[in-house]
């Protein structure tokens, strides 16, 4: 036989689509050509592949070798198409039986002497191959992740020899078996570490229950970036398909993902000199940025006012959407970036000792170019604007508070009557579903009406106190929105105030 036919996927963002990795073997001058939009690495894969075979003592045909990577617009890049490509040649050679081929994909760079080194990205490989019930062949260092989907498609193996061992009939590969990995909660910060500011961690308690954003600001040393730090220890656990989606972005990310992680809610705090393609992706292969690698987790920008303005103006679509798409010239990438925005910034440019009051030595000016570095359209876009004053130190500061444990019932239970009333979290409410599941009697609407015009709030601000309102109900346990609720949501826009 002189062709043959082998499966693999390519990687597009976080979409793995099927690849046919077709080999022909015809008469003439011997050649090896790979078609089919391959990128460098693809390209180098000849190389590899003849000398793992010949290291292998498998035969290297001396004849005119076409491998086809279809489909043929599809971009292909990296490593992974060494082993399908392998096996394609021994099949079309008739070193191999290829009456099973189309049951499985095959993934794996090859090392000169026929081993397999892992790739990165599989994830989403192995998921769309279980959903097309195909084995997965693959090295066993990617095993662990690939076996997160299902554990009977995956079959690790270490050398090309083990691989074609397997459709000899010599000896089958064994079905993977995942390692134990433990998730430990104790590495999670426990906000009983935090003492006094029962405020914010009010604040922090509502924000967890729904979703929603916080900016907390306050002089420097006053807990801000502690509570940030303790915000995922409270969060309901995640589901199945959260996880996933989480572990397919890290997956196809520089980082890499770690099965250890699986279940964690994502926490990242980029550094605030951070561009704007480090928050959102990019670069000529599109990769995942700090908002998706926050997917289903908590993006953390201390300094906020520290950050360029134009860097912070991109999170204003992926905040409404929770998705960004990604354009280059060559290539377009879309990812779910539907985190959970925490900020904090200093109300003043000066330095330790400012507090807005008595040791502030800040002009109005100084104050209010400091606070024009956030734009009015972003700062709409944060639910909950609390201040964190330092505080002098009492027996009340000093007190043990609540643990994480304790906090995160309490959001449990909010976060279960949310799903049963309206299937999300409140903050995803549409403004569509406000009037059904955030309804104000005639009192407190004229209330809120009062606080808008006071305010000057925009009708964004407007959907999202009454957002809010609804968390500090749910965590109550009241069916309807009460004027103590409303007003407690009113008072989480301090920040107006400052402006």
């Amino acid at each position: 036989m002189n062709l043959a036919i082998v499966k693999s996927r390519a990687q597009e963002g976080i979409h793995a689509p099927e690849v046919s990795v077709e080999v022909h073997l015809a008469n003439g001058l011997p050649a090896f050509s790979i078609v089919g939009l391959p990128e460098t690495a693809v390209r180098e894969s000849r190389d590899r592949v003849r000398a793992a075979l010949i290291n292998s003592r498998f035969e290297f045909p001396a004849r005119r070798i076409t491998v086809n990577l279809a489909p043929a617009d599809l971009p292909k890049d990296g490593g992974r198409f060494d082993l399908p490509i392998a096996i394609g040649i021994l099949a079309a050679s008739g070193q191999l039986p290829d009456e099973q081929l189309d049951r499985y994909e095959f993934y794996g760079e090859l090392a000169l002497d026929g081993s397999l080194r892992p790739v990165s990205g599989l994830l989403p490989s192995a998921w769309q191959a279980a959903e097309t019930n195909r084995l997965c062949i693959l090295p066993a260092d990617n095993a662990d992740e690939a076996a997160l989907i299902d554990r009977n498609h995956v079959l690790p193996a270490t050398h090309l020899l083990d691989v074609c061992a397997h459709f000899t009939g010599h000896q089958k590969l064994p079905n993977h078996i995942l390692s134990e990995h433990t998730n430990n909660p104790a590495n999670i910060p426990d906000l009983q570490d935090v003492r006094g500011q029962h405020r914010a961690r009010r604040a922090l308690e509502v924000a967890a229950a729904g979703g929603h954003n916080l900016l907390m600001v306050g002089p420097p040393g006053t807990g801000k970036t502690m509570l940030a730090k303790r915000l995922p220890g409270i969060l309901p656990p995640m589901q199945t398909s959260e996880s996933m989606e989480s572990a397919m972005i890290w997956s196809i990310s520089m980082h890499g993902f770690q099965p250890e992680h699986w279940g964690i809610r994502p926490f990242r705090e980029p550094h605030h000199t951070a561009s704007g393609v480090a928050l959102v992706g990019g670069g000529s292969h599109p990769r995942p940025g700090e908002i998706s690698l926050a997917h289903n987790g908590v993006l953390f920008l201390d300094e906020l006012t520290e950050f360029d303005k134009r860097v912070l103006e991109v999170l204003r679509e992926p905040l409404e959407t929770g998705r960004i798409h990604i354009s280059r010239a060559a290539r377009q990438a879309e990812y779910p970036a539907a985190f959970q925005l925490v900020a904090a910034m200093n109300p003043c440019p000066q330095g330790y000792d400012c507090d807005r009051r008595d040791h502030c030595h800040c002009t109005p000016e100084q104050q209010r170019r400091h606070q024009s570095r956030i734009s009015a359209p972003l700062l709409d876009r944060i639910d909950l604007h609390i201040e964190v004053p330092r505080q002098n130190m009492t027996s009340e500061q000093t007190e043990k508070s609540e643990s994480s444990a304790v906090v995160a019932r309490r959001v449990m239970r909010a976060h279960q009557h949310q799903i049963n009333r309206q299937g999300k979290r409140n903050a995803t409410l549409q403004s569509s579903e406000l009037e059904q599941h955030c309804k104000l009697g005639k009192e407190n609407q004229g209330l809120l009406e009062q606080a808008i015009n006071r305010l000057r709030l925009s009708t964004r601000a407007h959907h999202r106190i009454l957002r809010v309102a609804r968390s500090i109900a749910d965590l109550k346990g009241n069916k309807d929105i009460e004027r103590e609720d409303l007003t407690e949501a009113l008072s989480y826009r301090a920040l107006e105030e400052f402006r």
